[in-house]
């Protein structure tokens, strides 16, 4: 049985250690001894010198055990880049060695990354992809750092091929929520609550998907009819906050043309 969704508002007492209880430390495993600090991610403040941890955002409170990592997931505001984070982005501009990427155009000031041209599968100077203003990209966050400009790759820096990232053909964007986009990313529809991609499945409709951190969500199919249908039934499922059985009725009215 899941956790219950802790959720929390502005000015909440947070106690780290409800969600990331202290890890005993056994044998002679020196990361046991010594795990890592504390790190408070997007919607959390670290209040000094009282030692506080309190939300500035309402939403629920999610823990990276393997990280020692805590943040508010929120439906609304701006997406932080965190390192290790899928994002799906669109080429602005490119120059000899990089690719600038919009990951949220529409905030003010426009969120911005860098993907280097060779940060991809088999890239080098005179074999890399093309990425022409306009491209969409489906990327992974190498490098989140404040007063550093956020870098991407398409490449897994263990295995040296793509699994699965890189130039996005074909198919359409749909905005989702920022939770709405890490339930998404949850394979166990008993953790994340979603039914709306099984149900959509089980219709015998064939589609892919990817789905970026920063609250995009890109579908693409052979029947431009499927890639709407798909992404209508998302982004329903988002806004209207359904429930299982809402999502598969939902989805089951869509199929049959409602």
């Amino acid at each position: 049985m899941s956790a219950p969704t802790q959720i929390v508002l502005p000015g909440d007492d947070v106690d780290p250690t409800e969600l990331l209880p202290p890890r005993p430390a056994t044998g002679n495993d020196k990361k046991s001894k010594n795990p890592p600090p504390l790190r408070l991610g997007p919607g959390l403040r670290l209040l000094l010198p009282s030692g506080e941890v309190v939300p500035t955002v309402r939403g629920e409170l999610v823990a990276d055990r393997r990280k020692n990592l805590l943040w508010v997931e929120s439906e609304g505001g701006r997406y932080y880049p965190t390192t290790g984070d899928l994002v799906i982005g669109q080429v602005i501009r490119t120059t000899a060695d990089d690719a600038i990427v919009a990951l949220a155009p529409h905030d003010a000031p426009p969120l911005r990354a860098v993907l280097p041209v060779l940060s991809f599968a088999g890239a080098t100077r005179k074999n890399r992809p093309d990425l022409h203003s306009g491209t969409l990209v489906y990327a992974r966050v190498s490098l989140a750092a404040k007063h550093l400009d956020t870098e991407l790759e398409c490449v897994d820096q263990n295995t040296g091929k793509s699994e699965g990232l890189g130039p996005l053909i074909g198919g359409m964007v749909f905005p989702v929520s920022l939770l709405m986009a890490r339930r998404l990313l949850i394979a166990s529809t008993e953790k994340s609550g979603l039914a709306v991609l099984d149900a959509l499945g089980e219709e015998g409709l064939p589609f892919e998907t990817a789905v970026g951190r920063n609250g995009r969500l890109w579908v693409n199919s052979d029947s431009t009819r499927t890639v709407v249908l798909v992404g209508r039934a998302i982004t329903a499922t988002d806004s209207q906050n359904l429930d299982v059985q809402q999502q598969r009725a939902l989805v089951k009215k869509l199929v049959r043309g409602g």
